[in-house]
């Protein structure tokens, strides 16, 4: 049991990562310096702000890379619940992270475009502005494709910790359940908060309803 422990926390903490993560790179970067339908001003944003959209590409790189370990981790702790939902949850999460990962690639390609005095020579100023504007569009519609997948990796994963809860954590169980009708948002959260701060509780083996699940 102590070893679910430790799985719960690394699982927090690598989901909590990629909230941060992917906060910053979302909320922080891109909202401040692209505007959609304005490819001179996204252009003149990218320019200004080089750095911070460097740190932003990097920023959702890395949480792309915590979100698969963050799936492999609630694998190994969920897997007891029920093995077939739990590889479902990791394969879910894997296409969504390939999808972010390739979708990254619009991001820095219009960084570059907008930064590179070559295109700007060879397209003019406007055709340069144009296509760092065809880029970072492209990337906010990659994104919204990705976010079906973000958003499709949540019912596995709902189904096996509010199987895990009634099981292990009954006292619990009707908390969680209150928290799935709740925004995603403030249910991934409590979710996080859950996994860093109670880990799993433990209870005598004999109990269990479900002991392969302690196994």
């Amino acid at each position: 049991m102590e070893q679910q422990k430790r799985l719960a926390r690394i699982a927090g903490s690598l989901y909590l990562g990629v909230a941060v993560l992917g906060g910053f790179a979302e909320l922080v970067v891109r909202d401040r310096v692209v505007e959609l339908g304005h490819p001179g001003a996204t252009a003149d944003g990218i320019r200004d702000s080089a750095t911070l959209f460097r740190v932003g590409f990097a920023a959702d790189l890395a949480q792309a890379t915590l979100f698969l370990f963050t799936a492999m981790a609630l694998y190994l702790l969920l897997r007891g619940v029920n093995e077939l939902v739990a590889r479902a949850m990791v394969v879910i999460v894997t296409v969504s992270v390939a999808i972010i990962c390739l979708n990254l690639l619009n991001q820095w390609v219009a960084l570059w475009v907008a930064t590179d005095e070559a295109f700007a020579n060879a397209f003019g100023a406007a055709g340069s502005d144009a296509l760092t504007g065809l880029f970072a569009g492209m990337h906010h519609d990659g994104y919204l494709i990705a976010q079906i997948f973000f958003g499709l990796w949540l019912l596995p994963l709902g189904y096996l910790v509010d199987t895990f809860a009634t099981f292990l954590a009954p006292s619990v169980a009707d908390a969680i359940e209150a928290i799935v009708v709740a925004p995603a948002a403030i249910g991934e959260l409590a979710f996080v908060a859950y996994l860093l701060i109670k880990g799993v509780r433990v209870r005598d083996e004999e109990s269990l309803p479900l002991a392969s699940v302690a196994s």
